[in-house]
């Protein structure tokens, strides 16, 4: 198993960007903030000539349930997923939450790190469609 989930689209990064923050309202998470790394970068002096989003998403119950079983946790929390283009397709990626979980020891939340991860899957994929 991969340990990063990319999911090609054909749409422009802006439409990708758009459809993303419907699909995350569409499946009850939230952007908590949005980088753009190409611009800050620039505002920290730095040339960068890609542009790349970052949405930080999360479902605030399923955060609140992992937060408190094992507060280290937070170190990788909210959910991260990039948009970017690479070539002629944008790409929407993000670790595996399954992944990141096993960093911290605490097998009884695998479920809820299962279903975040097929949840933000879903997203992903919806927000790709043509």
């Amino acid at each position: 198993m991969d340990r990063v989930v990319v999911v090609e689209s054909e749409k422009s990064l802006e439409e990708a960007c758009q459809a993303l923050e419907k699909a995350v309202a569409d499946h009850q998470f939230g952007v908590m903030h949005v980088h753009d790394v190409r611009q800050t970068l620039a505002n920290k002096g730095v040339e960068f000539d890609r542009d790349v989003r970052i949405f930080d998403v999360c479902n605030p119950h399923r955060a609140k349930q992992v937060l408190s079983t094992n507060i280290l946790i937070s170190s990788v929390l909210p959910c991260s997923i990039s948009v970017f283009r690479e070539g002629d397709k944008t790409r929407f990626a993000f670790v595996r939450p399954t992944v990141m979980l096993d960093l911290f020891e605490t097998p009884e939340l695998k479920p809820i790190a299962e279903e975040v991860e097929a949840t933000v899957t879903k997203i992903v994929e919806a927000a790709a469609k043509g």
